[in-house]
């Protein structure tokens, strides 16, 4: 294997082709760990940014007090601990499958301690204000897509990637119970949802007219553009802004809040961690965890108002 060059003054797209192993890494995150596309790019823009801000002109020079340069370098640039923190994961793993291909001897950045960082809960849209946003009457081909998009977006919980990549065969009918969702989720985990009846009637009246566009490139795709392409996560990131600001919710709003608040609102309805852990596709359920943090808020501000005791003078 050759010692791989360095990459200072050079644009991290001209690099890659520089340094096989990263190459070789990112061929593993993407054909033998099947992680997605934006992941994948993700990975490769982060080690090769470290590799320059380094200036390493070979992956074994690196030892744990360049790994420790990096939380210092990235201080300094003003990152958040949570870029910080994602550029050592990144590092951290690299490195360990280096070690794995017995290009290391041991990794250097194991030991290295994350950036402490104060997770922000997630935003989330109460009740009323979900209803507020879903409440748009549109009977063309745009609004009855954008009323089936936000449904289904909250209805099942879907991330943003799940829902640019749904199709049409995504969708089944069960004779007892109803209309369920195929979603591949991150690592191409697939995984069922039920499609609550607004969901199900927003998709039905979009499918009606969703039926003319017929013998496109993106036949299959669910969600299609005016230029009958499918839908970019940005044009869906965009539609939601616009309907955010047209049924005047003064607040930021991001797919991943509708996201947020189907978790929510589900939680603190059936108290079933397990079960949200499953909708939402997480792999580990202290992923799910941090919405039982919002689910005892709501509980505290009810106590706050109905217990005797509670109440403040």
């Amino acid at each position: 294997m050759p010692v791989p060059p360095s990459i200072s003054g050079t644009s991290v797209d001209d690099a890659q082709h520089d340094d096989p192993w990263v190459a070789d890494y990112i061929h593993e995150c993407a054909v033998v760990r099947q992680l997605s596309k934006h992941t994948v790019n993700n990975y490769r823009r982060q080690l090769l940014g470290i590799r320059s801000m380094l200036e390493l002109s070979d992956w074994r020079e690196l030892g744990i007090e360049q790994c420790k340069r990096v939380l210092h370098l990235g201080h300094q640039r003003g990152l958040s601990a949570r870029s910080i923190n994602l550029q050592l994961t990144v590092l951290r793993n690299f490195c360990q499958f280096l070690v794995k291909q017995k290009h290391l001897a041991s990794n250097p950045a194991k030991n290295v301690h994350s950036v402490k960082q104060n997770k922000p809960l997630p935003k989330q849209l109460n009740v009323d204000e979900m209803g507020m946003l879903l409440e748009f009457k549109r009977d063309d081909f745009i609004g009855l897509r954008d009323k089936a998009m936000l449904e289904l977006m909250y209805g099942c919980g879907l991330r943003l990637s799940e829902l640019t990549s749904l199709n049409l065969h995504d969708i089944e009918e069960h004779s007892q119970q109803g209309q369920t969702l195929r979603v591949s989720g991150k690592g191409n985990k697939q995984r069922m949802i039920p499609v609550g009846r607004k969901a199900a009637q927003a998709l039905g009246a979009y499918l009606k007219l969703r039926t003319q566009y017929s013998g496109l490139d993106d036949d299959n795709a669910l969600f299609l553009s005016k230029q009958k392409r499918r839908l970019s996560n940005r044009q869906v990131a965009n539609r939601l802004e616009h309907w955010a600001k047209q049924q005047t919710l003064y607040q930021q709003i991001s797919p991943h809040t509708l996201r947020h608040s189907f978790a929510t609102h589900v939680l603190e309805s059936s108290n079933d961690l397990r079960g949200v852990q499953e909708l939402l596709g997480h792999a580990n359920l202290s992923t799910t965890q941090v919405y039982t943090h919002l689910n005892f808020q709501h509980l505290s501000d009810v106590y706050d108002k109905a217990h005797p005791r509670a109440k403040k003078k």
